[in-house]
């Protein structure tokens, strides 16, 4: 989880690919609606979110031996949302700073997000700190040791 630019797809892609588990991208939900205003530049509002938030919670429930989800999840409220889908999610927040997010996301080829929303993303952001289930990473370190971490966590967290 985290804002735009971050860099959700490329650690769920390896993440899922070392733990053997399906990939979901969450972005593949949006609504043909909610990508032409993401398109355009208009941040999406909590409504708008609504019913992603209920589709990706289903997705949750339709893979009970796991899954990698990449999801925005940016409001506690979303995550709390996917977390009563299925109580035993587990989140990486992939930190990073605005300039970062913003150079990534707007070195982007075609893409439907608009680079002028990364604003909006760090305004909406309800950093997940101190909630339970949550690792939180440096996204810039490199995609490989990013995986390690969060592979070493999800392990640790099931002998647990």
């Amino acid at each position: 989880m985290g804002v735009a630019g971050c860099g959700k797809s490329s650690l769920g892609a390896e993440l899922a690919r070392g733990e053997r588990l399906p990939l979901i991208e969450g972005d593949d939900f949006h609504s043909p609606e909610s990508r032409a205003k993401m398109a355009a530049g208009t941040a999406l509002t909590d409504a708008d979110r609504a019913g992603w938030l209920a589709t990706l919670g289903t997705q949750l429930q339709a893979h009970p031996d796991g899954l990698v989800l990449t999801c925005s999840a940016l409001k506690r409220a979303y995550r709390d949302q996917l977390r009563a889908a299925a109580p035993q999610l587990r989140f990486v927040f992939m930190e990073i700073a605005r300039e970062a997010a913003q150079a990534r996301v707007s070195a982007r080829g075609a893409h439907f997000f608009s680079a002028s929303l990364v604003d909006s993303q760090f305004a909406t952001l309800e950093p997940p700190t101190g909630e339970p289930g949550v690792l939180t990473v440096d996204a810039l370190q490199p995609i490989a040791v990013l995986r390690g971490q969060a592979s070493a966590w999800l392990h640790e967290r099931k002998a647990a």
